[in-house]
């Protein structure tokens, strides 16, 4: 067990406090900004395409997403009658992008060897007159990483509720173009120019069609994906391989993630991280699922919510 603990205010990292958890050859970094995790690594070996302790968490690397994931088309929301206007941080589209949690600062409520607990508090927030005690548990096992996540509505109303993830995969291509995908979905969200849902489609007999596993190519993905299938122990598993590495990474979803979203990358910045790794985004609601309700979880106030998900590496431990 490790901890980077910054030792003067000019060496503060741009992801804050570091907090290191392994098993066996597994090493794992979880940041205080967003909450999010930054490295994961089997014997020195990439299993998400993160960032540098010296860099700022762009593009969502591994942050949580709450109270919603994705996007919300002009920031603009129903709830019990009231009309609600979140800040829109995706310009080019007009959407509210991600929620509210990605730059707060979560606070380390407990640390061991092969685990990580943060904890936040969301005040009401512009658009989001509600208020979430939030935690985010991260925990290594032989077997991979287990991401626990539970949220409890501490305001006096009920709250709209979703949750997501970003991480980030990489089976040590150069780019994932050379990588074989698999995603266990029959359905996909067309999408508007905004990247808003135009309704759904199977994907049978289209580009987005996965299921049997494929290289990935030149296909650009930014599509939210559902109707998935699962194993059985309940869990639906996007896996990218390489055969050239003898390589793979599974992100698992338990049965709280009914969607899935799959991005290959093509408008992050810089341009030299395009492609580089491939975005499985595990949601309990589609994208602008606050907009049209899919998906969204209604929150008594004192009722709470548990969701998992996880990364598999091959070969582990």
């Amino acid at each position: 067990m490790s901890e980077v603990a910054p030792r003067g205010q000019a060496s503060v990292p741009p992801s804050g406090r570091q907090l290191t958890i392994s098993s066996g050859a597994q090493r794992a970094v979880i940041v205080e900004v967003g909450g999010g995790i930054r490295l994961y690594e089997v014997a020195g070996v990439d299993v998400l395409d993160g960032y540098g302790l010296d860099e700022r968490c762009t593009a969502a690397r591994g942050q949580p997403l709450i109270p919603w994931p994705n996007r919300l088309h002009r920031g603009r929301y129903e709830w019990d009658r009231q009309q609600l206007q979140t800040p829109i941080n995706e310009v080019n589209g007009l959407n509210a992008l991600h929620g509210y949690t990605l730059g707060h600062n979560w606070t380390v409520v407990a640390h061991g060897q092969n685990e990580a607990v943060a904890s936040l508090r969301l005040h009401p927030q512009e658009g989001y007159p509600f208020a979430l005690d939030l935690s985010v548990t991260y925990s290594l096992a032989p077997a991979g990483l287990t991401v626990t996540n539970t949220a409890r509505n501490v305001g006096a109303t009920a709250c709209p509720y979703a949750h997501g993830a970003h991480p980030y995969i990489t089976v040590g291509t150069a780019q994932i173009d050379e990588s074989s995908l698999t995603v266990p979905a029959a359905t996909y969200f067309p999408t508007d120019m905004a990247q808003i849902p135009v309704g759904r489609a199977v994907v049978k007999d289209t580009k987005y069609d996965f299921r049997e596993g494929h290289a990935v190519g030149r296909v650009r993905i930014d599509h939210a994906f559902t109707d998935l299938t699962r194993d059985d122990d309940g869990l639906a598993r996007v896996v990218l391989s390489s055969p050239v590495h003898d390589r793979s990474v599974a992100v698992w979803l338990d049965r709280s993630y009914p969607y899935v979203m799959i991005f290959t990358g093509d408008t992050v910045e810089p341009i030299s991280r395009r492609r580089q790794g491939l975005g499985v985004e595990p949601m309990t609601c589609p994208p602008n699922g606050f907009a049209t309700g899919e998906g969204v979880l209604r929150l008594e106030p004192g009722a709470a919510v548990t969701t998992r998900w996880g990364i598999t590496p091959w070969p582990s431990d």
